[in-house]
């Protein structure tokens, strides 16, 4: 039986094998008994997520998770509404018992501490300096007045069809938690202010999510960026700077929309600091 490498980037390893998709987790990150715990919320919620078929397995000294292969998102015809209204639903799961803290603030610090040398890389540092203290790691995260469950990581690479002609299920499970479902916006919003992702394509998601009872945001058209606002800068310091990281490594030219990336961190390294 033959084994198809799916995806080979930033130390995870995924791998097809007829029906069954193995993924060796990047090292370090997913492993200990809150990995596991968010494996259980996922296999919990059969109808939203895609989750692993068991426990993680320690592989050589890497985590591990098997699940059923599922059809990804096809580039050309992306599925805005579906996604909204998925990830409308996960917010609107009653949070599980013992359900870890989602890490995104820890991962923008983590990226821009991995950066290097250069104008690119000062114009990234620079943006940094302007999000506040506990985005950074110099403050406590403050508190949440309604957390909710959060997908942790989200973006349409996260969504696979689950059998033939089935629905849409989350992938990827490592980063499920508990804390202000803004951020699971912050991604596609920071590609639409820096405008990588199309208005047209942002405002399918985001009216489908609202019309879906979607919580991370106001219900008033245009009112979202009094709560997007910073985390979609947080993303664009993260994206940028994991790009940059990136190109480093493989000894290549920034690509269009990277450059577009480092532009707008220049642009929100002139903007007020947040508090």
């Amino acid at each position: 039986m033959s084994a198809q490498v799916i995806y080979d980037r930033n130390d995870v390893l995924v791998v097809r094998a007829r029906d069954v998709v193995a993924k060796a987790h990047r090292p370090g990150r997913a492993v200990g008994p809150e990995f596991a715990r968010r494996v259980e919320i996922a296999a919990s919620l059969p109808e939203l997520f895609n989750a692993p078929l068991g426990p993680p397995l320690d592989v050589e000294g890497r985590t591990v998770t098997l699940e059923r292969y599922g059809t990804p998102v096809d580039p050309f015809d992306p599925p805005w509404e579906d996604a909204g209204r998925l990830l409308a639903a996960l917010h609107a799961v009653p949070v599980p018992a013992d359900t870890p803290s989602f890490g995104r603030p820890t991962r923008v610090a983590r990226a821009v501490s991995r950066l290097g040398d250069g104008e690119a890389a000062d114009a990234v540092r620079r943006a940094f300096t302007g999000l506040p203290a506990w985005v950074r790691g110099d403050a406590p995260v403050p508190g949440v007045k309604d957390e909710r469950l959060l997908h942790g990581d989200f973006h349409l690479g996260q969504l696979v069809r689950a059998g033939e002609g089935g629905t849409w299920r989350f992938i990827d499970v490592e980063d499920i938690g508990r804390g202000d479902p803004v951020w699971d916006l912050a991604r596609l919003a920071a590609l639409f202010a820096v405008g990588i992702l199309a208005p047209d394509a942002w405002g399918r998601f985001l009216r489908a999510y609202r019309i879906a009872g979607g919580v991370a945001v106001p219900p008033d058209e245009g009112s979202e960026w009094t709560v997007l606002d910073m985390p979609s800068r947080a993303l664009v310091v993260q994206i940028a700077a994991t790009s940059l990281r990136l190109a480093a490594e493989q000894d290549r030219d920034l690509a269009p929309e990277e450059t577009g990336l480092v532009g707008a961190c220049v642009r929100i390294a002139e903007l007020p600091a947040l508090p």
